[in-house]
């Protein structure tokens, strides 16, 4: 059995939740400033994505929020056989706990019922966690904070669908992406990136796809059906001129990540889930007592 020092691994967490919070991943910024420069310079386009950079500069420079949404917290963990998953659950909810007196995490918890929020995010579902053991002798940490905006444009279809023209197959989940980036318009705080899971149940098609946004913009499926999916969906998606904000524009989306789970006969899901431009996600490798190893990403 794997032991956890509970007061190191919550430093640890506490610092993987500061800066997914306040600094955006390098290729997510990279592909914000490749965008500025396809569009027309003085045009909406243009002036939008300078304002995105200008954000995420403020944000790093004084350690704060990129955004007043710090969303949803899921965390992924990748740990040894027989590690004390209870141990580093309870070093995580203090972190958080921390991470909100701290102020890099807004009061995001709200009962349904009250309309009250959470003092701590401490909370039912709150935050998320997912645990998967491998061989392996160190601990893979991931966060993804996911605004409420986003999430409220993501969808889920059902196939065959006649309104879209959308048959079992994959042309039809084409046209279910496609027409989702189309309803979100600039709701999402476009340019967007998507997750999308083909199959699975209602539930595990959004598990799944937004498991996706733990892959770098320019990683590709391993499955070469899926990959090159991927790249016509992100070229008709960024023909659509929604653009960023929804104001217009060359780039609607940043990346487009596909993948797939087994389905039952009578159903045909394709999941989309949304992320808006500020894609937080970070990650650490970590040894099975708490010590850094390494920031991924």
């Amino acid at each position: 059995m794997f032991s956890v020092r509970k007061s190191l691994w919550r430093e640890h967490i506490f610092d993987l939740i500061r800066r997914t919070a306040t600094d955006l991943p390098a290729d997510v910024e990279r592909a914000i400033r490749r965008a500025q420069l396809r569009e027309k310079r003085g045009g909406n386009a243009w002036w939008v994505l300078g304002e995105i950079l200008q954000n995420v500069k403020l944000a790093r420079r004084h350690d704060a929020p990129l955004c007043q949404d710090t969303g949803t917290l899921s965390f992924y963990f990748i740990v040894p056989p027989g590690f004390d998953t209870n141990a580093l659950v309870g070093a995580t909810r203090e972190a958080i706990a921390m991470a909100t007196r701290a102020g890099y995490l807004r009061q995001n918890a709200i009962d349904p019922v009250s309309g009250v929020p959470y003092q701590t995010n401490v909370a039912p579902g709150s935050p998320v966690f997912s645990f998967r053991q491998g061989a392996r002798k160190t601990v893979d940490a991931r966060l993804i904070m996911k605004g409420g905006g986003s999430e409220n444009v993501s969808a889920q279809y059902v196939l065959p669908d006649g309104e879209l023209g959308a048959d079992r197959d994959l042309e039809g989940v084409r046209r279910c992406i496609l027409d989702a980036i189309w309803q979100a318009q600039g709701q999402g705080c476009a340019p967007g990136i998507l997750g999308v899971c083909v199959g699975g149940d209602r539930a595990s098609g959004y598990e799944h796809a937004k498991s996706q946004f733990l892959r770098k913009l320019n990683e590709r499926s391993p499955n070469r059906t899926l990959a090159r999916l991927e790249a016509s969906v992100m070229w008709d998606a960024n023909k659509l001129g929604v653009g960023p904000m929804g104001l217009g524009g060359r780039t609607t989306v940043f990346g487009v990540h596909i993948d797939a789970l087994s389905r039952v006969p009578a159903t045909y899901l394709v999941t989309v889930s949304y992320m808006c431009w500020a894609l937080r996600r970070r990650g650490m490798l970590l040894g099975p007592e708490g010590g850094l190893k390494r920031w991924l990403y």
